[in-house]
């Protein structure tokens, strides 16, 4: 979906053209994977950044576009609401320096980005769930204006016959709401890792992924509140899936999802359900690239929490990298990279394993406690290899912080990063201080008062100081 597209209204046959195309493209990805055309190489970590753009009384600014005019930069560009935006780091090749190198990058765009926001009367605020949206905020006149935003928009509510979207959130408080579009997805940022695998190890890094995604969550909670409730520690798990669902029952319904199952021999089954399971949403025509444009595309509107993506070099080598979608935007950058280090650390080491650990945990224990994770935090109670059952917070500091380390020493990361990361994502687990725990924490201390919640926060992270050390 980061690509535009060239319109916004399709008839039934290019429907039909478009299904043929995809039809082809994954089999010609089959015929990839079959004859060793798809990359062999080391791996490579990068991420993508979402971000809200807000004015000087903390409220969202709807000023995307002059933002990207002034700042001019490849790496930052527009997201579905005009107050938000998207930062993109450049692929880096793990080992070391990598994740210092993608931190000191995102620290210069962020100061980049802050200095032609303040000069605009604005400011930028990473953040899951900014506590100052409002419902009316989320509206089509804040959608950015590119096509693939208004045909998305467009196709969703075709596919559900014109109903609205409903909302329904049970966390601490209950939340109810209706939309008669796609615009409550542009109340959740997150920061995606992306993770390049060599080929032959795809399967078990995304089955590791799934496993991992639970335990990682409730360490990086971040988004408690929508519209003045108190809902789950990372509510942006339940908005986001109910905020685009093309409506009705049954396969393909459910664009966001934690996933059906683990992969068995090869990533082709993903792209394979992909292509039986979920009707095509934008049915846009390319000229033949041999770049896979329609099976991308189409992938492309399908969000599932840890998703599959092919990509291709600038000299056409083709490869597969691992999206890894759960983690919130913010609290600060030195916790966004720490939480992904977790994720790439942890991911590795669960790959790497000589009995495949989803042998022992099966596929709907993995997609239960990352739902549990993303309601109750640290305090979830997981399932885990075995069998055993433990709260997060224990299997974080007693497994999961050791598994990362040893993966990422494996990677070659230097040990000094090692040692740093992981240190700021142990002290956030054993404080209890996540960015939710903070907002809650806050609130319980001054009231339920979300500009002065945002003030706090935005404070804070100017500091640069993990959330583990804010004060409220």
């Amino acid at each position: 979906m980061g690509q535009e597209i060239n319109r916004i209204v399709f008839s039934e046959a290019h429907f039909r053209d478009y299904e043929s195309r995809l039809r082809r493209e994954t089999e010609q990805l089959d015929e990839w994977l079959a004859s060793d055309r798809i990359e062999h190489g080391g791996h490579v970590f990068g991420f993508e950044a979402e971000a809200w753009l807000i004015d000087h009384n903390h409220f969202p600014a709807a000023h995307n576009e002059a933002l990207l005019d002034r700042l001019a930069n490849p790496l930052v560009r527009a997201e579905l609401s005009r107050f938000n935006v998207e930062l993109n780091g450049t692929p880096r090749t793990l080992g070391g320096g990598a994740l210092r190198g993608s931190e000191d990058e995102l620290q210069a765009t962020w100061r980049e980005c802050q200095r032609v926001a303040h000069a605009m009367g604005d400011a930028l605020i990473l953040i899951g769930i900014l506590p100052t949206i409002r419902n009316a905020d989320l509206s089509l006149a804040n959608m950015s204006p590119l096509n693939r935003y208004r045909a998305l928009n467009d196709q969703v509510l075709r596919r559900r016959h014109g109903r609205s979207v409903k909302v329904d959130i049970a966390g601490r408080e209950r939340l109810t709401v209706t939309h008669t579009d796609v615009m409550l997805e542009a109340a959740t940022t997150s920061f995606q890792a992306h993770l390049k695998v060599p080929v032959e190890d795809a399967v078990r890094h995304y089955n590791a992924a799934l496993i991992g995604s639970g335990p990682i969550l409730a360490a990086c909670a971040n988004s408690p509140f929508l519209f003045g409730r108190s809902l789950w520690e990372e509510t942006r798990v339940p908005l986001f899936e109910q905020s685009v669902g093309v409506g009705g029952e049954g396969a393909g319904c459910a664009r966001v999802t934690f996933g059906s199952g683990y992969l068995r021999n090869s990533v082709g089954e993903y792209f394979h359900e992909n292509l039986e399971r979920f009707p095509i949403l934008l049915p846009v025509l390319f000229e033949s690239t041999g770049r896979l444009d329609h099976l991308r595309l189409h992938n492309g509107t399908i969000w599932r929490w840890n998703r599959l993506l092919p990509g291709f070099d600038d000299a056409g080598h083709a490869h597969v990298r691992i999206e890894h979608r759960p983690l919130p935007a913010g609290p600060s950058i030195v916790d966004m990279i720490a939480n992904a280090a977790l994720y790439v650390g942890l991911t590795h080491f669960l790959a790497m394993l000589g009995e495949p650990p989803e042998s022992e945990l099966p596929f709907e224990d993995a997609r239960s406690n990352f739902y549990a994770a993303a309601r109750l935090g640290a305090d979830a109670r997981l399932r885990w290899l075995g069998g055993t059952v433990t709260d997060a917070r224990s299997l974080l500091l007693g497994e999961m912080l050791p598994m990362a380390r040893h993966g990422l020493k494996a990677l070659d990361v230097d040990a000094a990063e090692v040692a740093h990361y992981l240190e700021v994502v142990r002290m956030r687990v054993q404080t209890g201080q996540t960015g939710a725990a903070w907002q809650r924490g806050f609130v319980d201390r001054h009231g339920r008062d979300p500009l002065r919640l945002t003030a706090a926060y935005l404070e804070n992270q100017r500091s640069g100081a993990p959330v583990h050390e804010w004060e409220f």
